[in-house]
């Protein structure tokens, strides 16, 4: 990545092994909204986050095989996007997302601005 715009990916928690999880459809629309954040563009299906300030917090909904598909990343710490949680959507009600599944993305994001703040990787 000989890019100097190209950001590094910083995957918080079980992110990654998380997304893994998901089908290869999936992660590979995944992984390709992540690339797209990392070259400094913004992902056609990437839309901010209900509930957080601001458009930094990102999130990339995808319907597979009657499933919902999730994955949240912010791009507002400066230089790099930091993956912040994947999963599968399980309640079969409203598109809200469950109040457990905002509070890990709360608690991942303090810790992104933690190691943001060090100048470390997770």
């Amino acid at each position: 990545m000989d890019n100097p715009r190209y950001r590094p990916l910083v995957w918080i928690g079980s992110t990654k092994e998380d997304l893994r999880k998901f089908p290869a459809e999936v992660c590979s629309v995944m992984g390709y909204a992540l690339h797209v954040a990392q070259s400094g563009s913004k992902h056609p299906d990437a839309k901010p986050l209900k509930g957080f300030k601001g458009a930094g917090i990102l999130e990339v909904v995808d319907d597979y095989d009657g499933d919902t598909y999730r994955a949240v990343y912010t791009v507002k710490l400066a230089g790099v996007v930091y993956a912040l949680h994947a999963f599968q959507k399980k309640s079969k009600k409203g598109i809200a997302m469950p109040k457990a599944d905002i509070d890990l993305i709360r608690a991942r994001l303090r810790r992104a601005k933690e190691l943001h703040k060090k100048g470390e990787k997770a």
